[in-house]
């Protein structure tokens, strides 16, 4: 009986996406675990989820557009934008309300110009949100003359995004799960997640059947942005400061945690599950690096070989399903 059940748990789970990086998440953690002495500390893992709740947003949101077969290297400049309209916003006395509404409105345009380039241009992804990742780090540097913008105040709506209620546990920690929650639900259980997989999975077959592949990909661009300038918005409150490199290489960190997470380059197949432990992997690195005593210089390194691994290891589980 033990051996049947174990055996159809194993046909199903290597099935999922989120597999590969669940096996790779517990094998990190055991090994930070036996090698960093206050990892296991309720502080320490606080952390970490601070570090993967912000990260996690935008990957939630890269992974979303990457299943639909699109890129966003833009995500760490909006995500930059956004905390710099909520820091400039909050230093004039604008309501904070406001303020947020700003910028997640200025980060919803960015990403619906980026969808539209890309479905009505022609244009692949990749270049026109690389355009648009330099295009708006630029416009940062020049309203702010390089200089970072401060706020000293405090409010509840800042409280509400990025507070401390236990400790060293924040707020963001709710908005992340949150936005894996929500999202999770629409592609598992709405018609929107289907036609969502349909476009990255096969964008001719998806319009046969009438799916407007475009319009999926464009509301899929302005739910990147938006949620990589909700992160932005949650960093200010944490930080109180913004600085124009904010977010830079951010965009990186966010594609190659959706492919730990067992998201396909190629589209149409990915999940929220594996979004989330990917994030919580990489932030347990950069947090078990430092703790472990290793040179911070390492964090990079580390994360590649992660990235190519699991990249790889995801690879053989998706055909392994498939047999």
């Amino acid at each position: 009986m033990d051996t049947t059940f174990l055996k159809t748990f194993a046909i199903k789970a290597r099935k999922r996406p989120e597999f590969g990086v669940l096996v790779g998440f517990l094998i990190v953690f055991i090994g930070f675990s036996l090698t960093a002495e206050r990892f296991l500390t309720f502080d320490s893992i606080a952390g970490i989820i601070t570090v993967a709740a912000e990260l996690g947003i935008v990957t939630a949101g890269i992974t979303f557009l990457m299943i639909a077969g699109e890129f966003d290297l833009s995500v760490g400049s909006v995500l930059g934008v956004s905390g710099m309209i909520f820091a400039i916003t909050a230093t004039a006395g604008i309501p904070h309300i406001v303020g947020l509404l700003l910028a997640l409105g200025a980060a919803a345009i960015v990403g619906l110009l980026n969808g539209v380039v890309v479905v009505r241009m022609g244009v692949p992804s990749f270049i026109v949100t690389l355009g648009s990742m330099m295009l708006w780090r630029g416009v940062i540097l020049a309203v702010t003359g390089g200089f970072p913008v401060r706020y000293w105040g405090e409010s509840a709506l800042l409280f509400a995004l990025n507070g401390r209620f236990a400790g060293q546990l924040r707020m963001s920690a709710f908005w992340f799960i949150a936005v894996v929650a929500v999202l999770t639900f629409v592609l598992t259980r709405t018609r929107y997640g289907n036609w969502v997989f349909a476009t990255g999975g096969g964008p001719q077959a998806a319009r046969t059947m009438g799916i407007k592949i475009n319009k999926v990909k464009i509301i899929n661009f302005v739910i990147s942005a938006v949620l990589a300038g909700l992160a932005g918005c949650i960093q200010f409150a944490r930080f109180h400061s913004v600085d124009p490199t904010r977010g830079q290489g951010l965009e990186l960190e966010a594609i190659a945690a959706a492919v730990m997470g067992g998201t396909l380059m190629t589209g149409g197949y990915g999940s929220m599950i594996g979004a989330m432990l990917g994030a919580l992997l990489v932030g347990m690195v950069r947090s078990g690096l430092v703790m472990a005593g290793a040179p911070s210089y390492w964090y990079q390194a580390f994360i590649g070989i992660v990235l190519i691994v699991a990249s790889v290891v995801n690879i053989r589980l998706r055909r392994w399903a498939l047999r």
